[in-house]
């Protein structure tokens, strides 16, 4: 899928790998003046370096989305060094500890909820300060299916993603007359290194499961991702708001 970015400025969190790492080049690509943001500052300055080595405009920039303050200084360091923000993909996320709810810690509920769902939040509190200002603005946040269906051993990170859709409607609410557009993005299946982490904890068999379950039978790839986020952020979209877009090979159709 093309589309241009031109002259406009783009945010990625997580952006250092996955799906938030096809996202920032598919931007780059497109165009777009990219700030690469991730917990890991050394993997977003190489993703920042190796975009303007392709001879894209890009900056890296660590950032611990738990962390409202640098949240704050991320979103002010792409705009002073870009002088604008046009689109953010808030896309950072963790995974839960497997444990059914009566088994599960506190310390593991808020260490998920602190990145998966409040994360989000200060995210979007920061960029859009910035885009009611210009008058302008494209977001869209990073749910997941967990933010669609329940899974056993998965109430915390499922509990997050479904927070992650109610922030997105309740903020494009809000700004749908300021020309400032809110949407999600629902991954399915999708082979990142998160998947890799999970089939090293012992859960490859799960997700052999999930992949037989997608009526397309396979799992997606982080590029397929990337396309719908552009689209989403794109003019080709200029009358869609507050929607949660499934990307999951027909998952959640059945």
């Amino acid at each position: 899928m093309s589309f241009s970015f031109v002259n406009h400025v783009a945010l990625v969190t997580g952006g250092a790998s996955g799906i938030g790492l096809a996202t920032a080049r598919a931007f780059a690509q497109a165009g777009a003046s990219v700030a690469v943001a991730d917990v890991n500052a050394q993997a977003a300055r190489a993703v920042a370096a190796a975009l303007v080595e392709a001879g894209h405009q890009a900056i890296g920039i660590g950032c611990d989305v738990a962390d409202v303050d640098q949240v704050e200084a991320m979103v002010n360091e792409t705009v002073a060094t870009f002088g604008r923000l046009d689109a953010a993909f808030n896309n950072a996320g963790i995974q839960n500890l497997l444990a059914e709810v009566a088994d599960a810690t506190a310390e593991d509920y808020d260490r998920v909820m602190s990145v998966n769902l409040r994360g989000v939040w200060s995210c979007m509190k920061f960029e859009l300060q910035h885009m009611r200002r210009q008058g302008s603005g494209a977001i869209v946040n990073c749910s997941s299916l967990g933010g669609l269906v329940g899974g056993a051993e998965r109430a915390n990170y499922h509990a997050a993603k479904h927070g992650v859709l109610g922030l997105t409607k309740s903020a494009a609410l809000e700004n749908a007359a300021r020309n400032i557009r809110v949407n999600a993005v629902c991954p399915g299946l999708i082979w990142t290194p998160m998947a890799d982490q999970m089939v090293a904890a012992g859960q490859g068999e799960a997700l052999e499961g999930m992949t037989r379950a997608v009526p397309m039978g396979r799992h997606g790839k982080p590029e397929e991702i990337a396309d719908a986020v552009l689209w989403l952020s794109s003019t080709c979209a200029s009358y869609v708001t507050g929607q949660s877009i499934s990307v999951d090979g027909g998952f959640v159709m059945r």
